[in-house]
């Protein structure tokens, strides 16, 4: 059959309550144009992450029954690291509570100031808890990734080349590790090659660094190398996602992604001594090493999720759902990074808005024009996001891209929801002339985008 369907039944269902215009406008005054302060009663159509908002199966609701909450050696505790364990292959299983506390303790255990952690491109909480600890984030994505409108089959590679030339001007002493993020959710969600994985692996063992994986969306990265990569056509996902991991030395995820679970992270490693000082930190900050700050019921729903995260039905719907979203979009004229990701789609805003200048955030602009249009919620990946202040002078540093992502929770939206999001995006595109953008007037330190403030201009 060409029709790809929902390979579920909804057992359950949330109700939504239709706002209007007026009524949305006043809503977006009041959270200073910054949707991340928008009350979820008062969202239409939810994309503003893919992060702990998919709806669990009726396994993972039994699951949660069967939760062992004792604080020590908890069953349930047992059963999630023999699942880590079986899909990845780490030795070393270290729950938390979500995946930026398992990046806090992985960079407060390894990083010094002055340090850098090379990655294919950090995410928000990565780079943050990275330059937390006096380090540098340092992004090395391809040159194609830079480029919204070229096809890649894996723009979310890492530029071996330039990875290599950074180890060897700086020095391995000055380099804890190596980190993939796979997929490559600042670069458009865009997969990474098991040829680059692979290769990535070998300049590490060269020279003697520990290589990561920001595990968050392994499922549908290996779903990716399953389509696009010739010799793995043949291969189960749960083969490539051993060969993924075979590669690594250690991982962090936030399960609230591919665990398809509301809450937990995990932190896995295949070194002994960094396992010890990272569960001592875990103890110190989170809870038990066999909770991690979860309740055990999140436990179990965590080890199934896995599970059915690489179910081959549900990927292919999954990737088809953001497909047809992105290619209606395309069609219309919508400019989106290409070719559409795997959790979302990209608008490339710079683009769609070439009067708004970035600092004037074209794609905080854009966001709040479709939530005032139809009370969609997205995310400005862009300048707000990724942009910063130079500390010496006090000028606005540019992102190199300004995009807003349409993040698809997983198992929540049927079609009609996204035929919706789409005549909604394309209305705003038929009136992308009278959109004007913003000044900030507000902003933290770090992870600046979660409570900036902002202000038409």
């Amino acid at each position: 059959m060409k029709t790809i369907i929902e390979p579920f039944r909804i057992k359950s269902v949330e109700p939504i309550t239709i706002s209007n215009r007026a009524a949305r406008e006043y809503y977006l005054k009041a959270a200073h144009h910054n949707l991340f302060l928008i009350h979820s009663r008062d969202v239409i159509i939810d994309l503003l992450t893919d992060s702990g908002t998919g709806a669990m199966s009726s396994e993972q609701w039994a699951g949660i029954m069967r939760g062992d909450e004792s604080y020590a050696g908890s069953i349930s505790f047992q059963r999630f690291e023999r699942v880590v364990q079986n899909i990845w292959g780490f030795e070393y299983i270290i729950p938390t509570h979500q995946g930026r506390a398992a990046e806090r303790i992985l960079f407060s255990v390894i990083c010094k100031p002055g340090d850098i952690v090379p990655n294919n491109t950090h995410f928000d909480t990565t780079r943050a808890n990275v330059e937390f600890q006096g380090a540098e984030a340092l992004d090395i994505p391809i040159p194609e990734s830079k480029v919204p409108d070229m096809y890649h089959p894996f723009k979310g590679n890492i530029d071996t080349d330039q990875l290599k030339k950074v180890i060897k001007k700086n020095g391995i002493k000055k380099i804890p590790l190596i980190m993939l993020t796979i997929t490559n959710n600042a670069r458009g969600g865009q997969p990474v090659s098991m040829e680059n994985i692979r290769e990535t692996s070998e300049i590490a063992k060269e020279f003697g660094i520990p290589l990561y994986l920001d595990a968050c969306r392994f499922a549908e990265n290996a779903w990716f190398i399953k389509q696009r990569e010739n010799s793995y056509h043949d291969k189960s996902i749960k083969s490539i996602v051993s060969e993924m991991f075979s590669y690594a030395d250690g991982c962090t995820m936030s399960a609230k992604k591919d665990g398809i679970a509301n809450i937990g992270g995990v932190l896995c490693s295949n070194d002994k001594e960094l396992a010890k000082k990272e569960k001592d930190l875990l103890i110190l900050t989170e809870g038990f090493p066999t909770y991690g700050g979860l309740a055990g019921r999140d436990l179990e729903a965590i080890a199934i999720g896995l599970g059915e995260a690489m179910d081959e039905d549900y990927l292919q719907y999954r990737i088809s759902s953001t497909q047809y979203l992105g290619e209606h979009l395309l069609k219309a004229g919508v400019p989106i990074l290409q070719p559409p990701g795997g959790h979302a789609i990209y608008i490339d805003a710079k683009t769609m808005l070439p009067d708004i200048k970035p600092e004037e955030f074209p794609g905080q602009s854009l966001i709040c024009a479709l939530y005032k249009e139809a009370g969609i919620r997205a995310t400005e990946v862009g300048s707000v996001m990724f942009g910063k202040k130079d500390k010496q002078t006090g000028k606005e540093i540019q992102a190199d891209m300004e995009l807003v992502r349409l993040a698809i929770p997983r198992r929540t939206y049927t079609q009609s929801h996204i035929d919706y999001v789409i005549e909604a995006i394309l209305q705003v595109n038929e009136r992308k002339e009278n959109l004007r953008g913003l000044k900030m007037t507000y902003q933290a330190e770090y992870l600046r985008h979660f409570s900036a403030q902002f202000k038409p201009l």
